[in-house]
């Protein structure tokens, strides 16, 4: 009986341990390539605006960061930098700077959400029509699947 016990436990937990892990690199399998510098650089010119993404935000972690600097255009938003890979990730504008989920949770009503984050080293993102970004002062990255703040930057 002893032994049923621990071999359940033991099965249970790498089983529990390998869905993590599942979890947390299927993004990366599926990920698309990334923009290069060069891409990037042209999807910058032209900016109206400018931040930086910080690994030291009070919600950041060792797995949800986000470092680099984020080019706010008319019609897009490019990083030159990287973002811890992990599922889901959606791109907002805010009106206020915000670094954690409860100020996620609290300003979301306010916020635009532009699009999907499918890369973590650069990224590309198109603004839909009629988002204008004069009307906020911060980007956001979050996780959608599991309500996780990954990063963010004021850019005015």
């Amino acid at each position: 009986m002893k032994r049923i016990l621990w071999l359940t436990l033991s099965h249970g937990l790498v089983l529990a341990l390998g869905f993590a892990a599942g979890i947390y690199t299927l993004p990366l399998l599926i990920a698309p390539p990334p923009p290069d510098a060069l891409q990037v650089g042209r999807a910058s010119e032209g900016a109206l605006f400018t931040g930086q993404f910080r690994r030291d935000l009070k919600d950041s972690d060792a797995l949800h960061w986000g470092e680099g600097e984020v080019s706010v255009g008319a019609t897009r938003i490019a990083l030159r930098g990287r973002l811890a890979p992990g599922p889901d990730y959606k791109l907002y504008l805010s009106p206020e700077f915000v670094e954690t989920e409860a100020d996620f949770a609290r300003l979301k009503p306010r916020m635009q959400r532009v699009g999907d984050v499918k890369t973590f080293e650069n990224f590309i993102v198109e603004l839909p029509p009629g988002v204008e970004p004069q009307g906020f002062n911060t980007v956001i990255v979050w996780c959608e699947t599991f309500q996780q703040f990954i990063t963010a930057a004021r850019y005015r």
